[in-house]
Order: structure tokens, then C-alpha cells, then sequence
């Protein structure tokens, strides 16, 4: 028999492209909002001794709440089993209090979709391209997770996007330096990163240097998110000023709340800026004709497995 699939409602985008790739069955919700802001969710499709999947990233607070409202009402319901699929984990970079009383968002929302009541053939939950592989294990042992890694799309999104022209592949800072450098060693290019300082005092962060000779070359910088893109405003300028002859911006994740690819696009720095279909923010990129890489082949491939 098929595996259910159902979405919550900021992923309906992404579910023709599960559907597409696979032999799904469709399942239906009913959605009411009221007058007073309160939401309200009806399980149409019966999910009685069914292994069921539930697509939903997290980019919002609502988001959250409807992830877990329906796979609590899933698991309620008697399905066999639950795979729940987050192409974007929001909060991924608060992962860890660096100030006293900070609230270590990542771990406490691991921990809401952990309480989930797992299912009699288990319960599964399905990442992509976290900001720290940390999280991975901040879920309760009820549920197991599967960290699936972006590499081989991202790579060949870069080998599209570039063809045989030769190529630097970029770093916004030396945080993502190791990422940079092991996608480098990939595509059989030379990595660089910027070189930052943070001023003690004022917070403001001052670009020192880049650790490799990109005069004469394209940049493509790499970055497991793009969301306002001040970061990579900086690094793309900053690899334009070291003689790049074009710079690209590629991520795993984009983002890109209000105005942020209008900024992007409009300050003269990127040639292209592409990325996958993990986040919604990926339809605007998607509509002003950048190249946009589809996830649901890999994640479709990990629920084969599972």
C-alpha cells in the first residue's frame, strides 16, 4: 500500500514534487481559521494502520505549531508509522546560549516535535542541510533522525551553473570554511574565505583579508543560508575589491525575508543567485530566473530506506 503524504500549509509548493517523485497517496486536511486567530484542523484522509509521511519545514512559529498539531493528530489517529520531513529547521542557529539566560531555541523545538506520541512502527524525522550537526541529537530517542547532507545537489547545481569555466569556491567567513573546502575538494577547485573581525565594543564586524588569490577568476560562494544577505553582500564585495571577474552566491537554504533578494540582486556584486526549494523563500528566486536545485529526489530515496 502507499504512504500517505500530507503538508502543512506553508509546504503545499514542495508536495506536487514528492508526489511526482514517488507513488504517494495524497492526503487530505481540512483548514479553518476563525474570527479570534484560533486554527482549525481535520485529518479528511483516514490514517488508520498507515505509514504516513508529513512535509513540513519550519521557517515560522506558526509553521511549528502546525507541524506539531498534525502529527500529534496523525499519531492519535493510529497510523502505523510517521516520517516527518523538514527541509528547513527554523531556529538552527540558536543552537547554543553564548549569554547568560539565553534560550537555546533549536534544542526546545526539537524537543516540542519529540513529544509527538511515536507510532507502533516508530516515528522518523527527516532534516536537510542543518546549520550545526548537532541538532540532529537534540531530538528525543522516540524518534529517529536522519540528517540528509545537500552536497551532491549543491555540487552539481555549481558544475550547471559554472560549466567548464574555471572557478573559486567561496566562503562568506571561516565558520563555514571546512563545508567550503570539503565541497572544493569535490568540484576539484581551490577554496578561499574572508577573514572577519568583530569590534569588542561596538559589535560591528570589519572584513581583514581573504586567504587566497582570486584575481582573475569567478567566485562562487557558498553558505548554508541566505537570509537578509548582508554576509554575503560583504564577502561578495569583498571578493570583488581581491579581483574576481564575477561573483555567484549559491545555499542550501534561501530565506530571504521582505526585500533581502531585491537588495541582493540590485547591488551590482552577484551574477547569479541560485540555491534548493528547501525553504519558500526559494520561489521568489525561482521567479526572477535563477537556477533552483529540487530536494524531493533525495529525501523521497531516504524514505525508500527507512
Amino acid at each position: 500500500m502507499k504512504k500517505l503524504l500530507f503538508s502543512i500549509t506553508s509546504y503545499e509548493y514542495l508536495r506536487p514534487r514528492f508526489l511526482a517523485a514517488d507513488s504517494f497517496e495524497p492526503g487530505e486536511i481540512e483548514r479553518k481559521t476563525f474570527p479570534d486567530g484560533e486554527r482549525y484542523l481535520r485529518l479528511v484522509t483516514d490514517v488508520w494502520a498507515r505509514d504516513v509521511v508529513l512535509l513540513g519545514g519550519t521557517p515560522t512559529d506558526h509553521d511549528w505549531l502546525e507541524l506539531y498539531d498534525l502529527g500529534c493528530a496523525i499519531s492519535r489517529a493510529g497510523a502505523r508509522s510517521l516520517s516527518i520531513v523538514m527541509p528547513y529547521f527554523g531556529y538552527s542557529t540558536m543552537e547554543r546560549a553564548t549569554r547568560p539566560g539565553e534560550v537555546v531555541t533549536a534544542r526546545t523545538r526539537a524537543r516540542l516535535i519529540s513529544s509527538i506520541p511515536p507510532c507502533e512502527a516508530g516515528s522518523r524525522v527527516f532534516l536537510f542541510d542543518l546549520h550545526t550537526d548537532g541538532i540532529e541529537f537534540y531530538f528525543g530517542d522516540g524518534h529517529v533522525t536522519h540528517h540528509l547532507y545537500g552536497a551532491p545537489i549543491i555540487t552539481a547545481s555549481i558544475k550547471k551553473i559554472m560549466g567548464d569555466r574555471p572557478f573559486v569556491l567561496g566562503a562568506t567567513d571561516a565558520g563555514r570554511a571546512k563545508w567550503v573546502q570539503s565541497l572544493a575538494r569535490d568540484l576539484g577547485v581551490e577554496p578561499a574565505f574572508v577573514y572577519k573581525k568583530r569590534d569588542p565594543v561596538s559589535g560591528s564586524i570589519a572584513l581583514t583579508g581573504i586567504n587566497a588569490d582570486v584575481r582573475g577568476h569567478e567566485v562562487m560562494i557558498y553558505d548554508d543560508m541566505i537570509r537578509t544577505g548582508s554576509s554575503l553582500l560583504q564577502a561578495g564585495k569583498a571578493y570583488q575589491r581581491a579581483g574576481a571577474t564575477k561573483v555567484h552566491a549559491i545555499a542550501s537554504h534561501l530565506v530571504l525575508p521582505g526585500d533581502s533578494l531585491d537588495k541582493l540582486l540590485g547591488a551590482s556584486v552577484f551574477d547569479t543567485v541560485s540555491g534548493t526549494d528547501s525553504h519558500p523563500g526559494s520561489r521568489a528566486v525561482e521567479g526572477r530566473g535563477q537556477h533552483i536545485a529540487g530536494i524531493a529526489d533525495l529525501m523521497v530515496s531516504a524514505l525508500a530506506r527507512s
